[in-house]
């Protein structure tokens, strides 16, 4: 992994910036934008809806890119529907999995506003059950700031009433893994579906969706080196005759009157509406530069920059870290998105300090987690949070330490 030639890739960094913010929103390399130039540039059309030489084109192109990315997280181009993020593909189950009065839904403490606000709509609205999973055995001290969550601590939640268990894979406020295979294993056994949030770890681990053993799975493309405006919902093929789509309209249709109308199979049938063209493609282009460095590499590059950071946050006896520490890594428990705090100072400042002093761009504040900040006693400010990836050095984690103990020490 030549990080030398990869940073040649994002020429944003050539101003000095120290990106530590791709938990938010990544960096957008070369490639990607060239693929996406090339879709307005030279085959600018619609896809599906004509025979001119521009949309067979464009419509090849956007093929191949749902069989990229499906290839990419271990599915199949059918099973994968794109969607605007995250967001609009939990919202999208929540919507059309026929939710009822007494289903139960069952959440996690760590689950960002994104997959919480719709089942308490759904709550709200269809009188549905929500119940959400806690540490069981939380003390003062290290164990709280940890705030751990294993397989035991589902094991009561999910039942036979269980309709969907929904869950991030990583926590993007801690950089924490849940145990997303052995949580499936409980869903399996009393017959419930599987929702998970993979925004977090789809850019930064290997994705399998048949080896994760979940029946919905959705992520982001600006979080992962992608263009923004585009992600992906995978659901499972046996269920998707099942689900309603959010959205009805042109592109989904296979036949219509003015009394009815019949929809596509397949992921077709909710992608009513002209797609995010562009965004497909210039997402099937950023799974191949990850997939060209190998997400193995990605991960170990990572783990070794997460692992320097607490590491060197330790060292300061003013500084409090949220979520597993740096022995994590080896047990496949975190990612290299670090939250922490400096005592008596609030994180905002701590932000703008490191932007203002050395162009470093960190994110401060509830991190859209305001209910896992609160169960933190962090409701008021929330936390500092520093998230690398592939384009970071080591000389930038370094700076990055020498200021916040700079910070610590003022």
């Amino acid at each position: 992994m030549n990080i030398e030639e990869i940073r040649k890739d994002f020429p944003i960094l050539d101003s000095g910036i120290i990106y530590m913010d791709s938990a938010a929103t990544s960096l957008t390399p070369e490639p990607v934008l060239d693929a996406v130039l090339d879709y307005y540039r030279n085959y600018n059309a619609n896809v599906g809806r004509g025979v001119y030489k521009l949309t067979q084109i464009a419509s090849q192109k956007y093929e191949d890119a749902h069989k990229n990315v499906a290839k990419f997280i271990g599915t199949t181009a059918n099973e994968l529907i794109f969607t605007k993020n995250t967001t609009e593909g939990i919202n999208m189950v929540a919507s059309g999995i026929g939710l009822k009065k007494g289903d139960k839904v069952v959440v996690s403490l760590w689950e960002h506003h994104s997959n919480l606000l719709p089942w308490i709509r759904a709550k709200k609205t269809l009188g549905i059950d929500l119940e959400v999973v806690k540490p069981n055995a939380i003390s003062e001290g290290e164990a709280k700031t940890q705030c751990a969550l294993e397989t035991p601590d589902f094991v009561d939640a999910i039942d036979k009433k269980t309709k969907i268990v929904a869950i991030t894979h990583v926590s993007n406020a801690l950089g924490s893994i849940l145990p997303v295979k052995e949580i499936s294993k409980l869903c399996a056994e009393n017959n419930a579906l599987l929702l998970v949030d993979a925004a977090q770890s789809a850019p930064h681990l290997k994705i399998n969706v048949r080896d994760m053993g979940c029946d919905f799975l959705a992520f982001s493309g600006h979080k992962m080196l992608g263009p923004t405006g585009i992600g992906g919902l995978v659901i499972k093929e046996e269920l998707m005759d099942e689900m309603e789509p959010l959205t009805v309209g042109g592109g989904a249709v296979e036949d219509a009157s003015f009394t009815d109308y019949s929809l596509k199979q397949s992921y077709e049938k909710f992608e009513s509406g002209t797609p995010n063209i562009a965004g497909a493609v210039g997402l099937s282009a950023a799974v191949a530069y990850l997939e060209g460095i190998g997400m193995e590499k990605v991960k170990e590059r990572e783990e070794k920059q997460g692992k320097r950071i607490i590491e060197g946050l330790r060292e300061l006896g003013n500084v409090e870290i949220y979520g597993y520490g740096g022995e994590a890594f080896e047990r496949g428990q975190r990612i290299g998105v670090v939250s922490f705090n400096v005592k008596g100072v609030n994180p905002t400042e701590v932000a703008s300090r490191l932007d203002r002093e050395a162009s470093i761009t960190v994110r401060s504040g509830h991190h859209c987690c305001i209910p896992l900040m609160n169960y933190l006693g962090l409701g008021a400010e929330g936390t500092v949070r520093s998230s690398v990836y592939l384009y970071n050095t080591e000389a930038e984690v370094e700076k990055f330490l020498e200021l916040i103990r700079k910070i610590s020490n003022s």
